[in-house]
């Protein structure tokens, strides 16, 4: 079995610097975990630590029932892939793949299958003979992936292994290391700063800031349900737009006034909100869950708003508005065929059913 458990694990660096703060994490075995933040939350370093390659400052790490605390990197039985792909320039494709393997005395007939095994699922057994030099970018990962693939390890594990990829490389390659999970079924735990590629290939995902884990879960429920205004901005692209102002009553319901709009709440959020009436909160809303209203009949008149079109981005299958209140700026992700006039007024409609209302303190979620 090939579960990965961090107990309150901790690293500080010289300069009392507290790269990871008590991080406590289960993986189960064939599960695909995520560790997605920004630069320096810790991520990577956490994954160093699990590799090996990083002393633990205190707690604990098991991969399957084994404390490997103080067990070697190269005992650990898990494979890295790097973001810098960590070939020998001086050896072949495979030359690079089998290396590792003739370290640990394994059969030289056992080589060549695994090595053409792995060879075949990548669709590099062409490349054989060429050194890292002669290979592209794409090519080159899918060779470190291969030779992490022959170690046939318990643990895989991924540090941004596409970010020196161009775009629709990175898709392709995100693609193909899905499908391997999916073939393989070994437990893989990668790292990302790019939130797509942590939505899409994550079985669970670990949303990291300052060396905590800030949410952990499923990517379409962190999604839905951010527990914090940080998780909202993060994940989800574009990110969520955030407006300030106050929640206030008027005739029995509660209205978000944002100085120049305002907006009805749905009844459902009364419960959670009436203690906030009168105090000022941050309002959430996602660009796809802002409509131009010409799109939308019989729209609620105490959801529209008046904005100011002051950007228009055609992106083939859709169109971003960006739009002023006078006090905010956010953008709407409207229909391919939406054309609004840039610098003109026009009135879009809020769905307030799906809004999220956060602490203007804590900038933890409240609805």
């Amino acid at each position: 079995m090939a579960q990965v458990s961090l107990n309150n694990v901790c690293k500080v660096y010289p300069g009392d610097v507290l790269a990871v703060n008590q991080i406590n994490l289960g993986i189960e075995n064939k599960e695909f975990m995520v560790l997605v933040g920004p630069s320096g939350c810790g991520k990577s370093t956490t994954l160093r630590m699990i590799a090996g390659l990083e002393e633990i400052s205190s707690g604990n790490i098991y991969i399957g029932n084994k404390l490997v605390n103080e067990v070697p990197a190269k005992d650990r039985d898990i494979a890295m892939v790097f973001q810098n792909y960590a070939l020998y320039p001086h050896m072949t494709v495979q030359e690079n793949m089998v290396f590792g393997l003739k370290l640990r005395h394994i059969p030289k007939q056992e080589i060549t299958q695994r090595v053409n095994e792995a060879a075949e699922i990548l669709g590099i057994k062409s490349l054989f003979k060429r050194k890292p030099r002669e290979l592209s970018g794409g090519e080159r990962q899918r060779v470190a992936v291969g030779r992490a693939i022959v170690r046939k390890p318990m643990v895989f594990l991924f540090d941004e292994p596409l970010s020196n990829l161009d775009a629709k490389m990175r898709v392709q390659m995100r693609t193909e290391i899905h499908k391997l999970h999916l073939r393989l079924q070994t437990t893989i735990i990668y790292v990302t700063h790019d939130q797509v590629e942590a939505m899409t290939m994550g079985d669970r995902i670990a949303v990291m800031k300052d060396g905590v884990i800030s949410q952990l879960g499923e990517p379409i429920d962190v999604y839905d349900h951010p527990k914090n205004k940080f998780v909202a901005g993060f994940i989800g692209s574009p990110p969520m737009n955030f407006m300030q102002g106050k929640i206030i009553k008027k005739e029995g319901k509660l209205y978000f006034d944002e100085g120049k709009i305002q907006v009805k709440l749905v009844e459902d959020m009364y419960k959670k909100m009436a203690n906030y009436a009168g105090l000022e909160v941050c309002l959430g809303i996602r660009s796809e869950d802002i409509y131009d209203k010409l799109f939308v009949s019989q729209a609620p008149p105490e959801n529209i708003v008046r904005v100011n079109c002051e950007v228009f981005e055609p992106m083939g299958s859709e169109v971003y508005l960006y739009l002023n209140t006078g006090r905010h700026t956010f953008i709407a992700r409207v229909g391919a065929h939406d054309r609004p006039r840039v610098n003109q007024e026009m009135d879009v409609v809020f769905d307030m059913s799906k809004v999220h209302f956060f602490d203007k303190s804590t900038e933890e979620a409240i609805c």
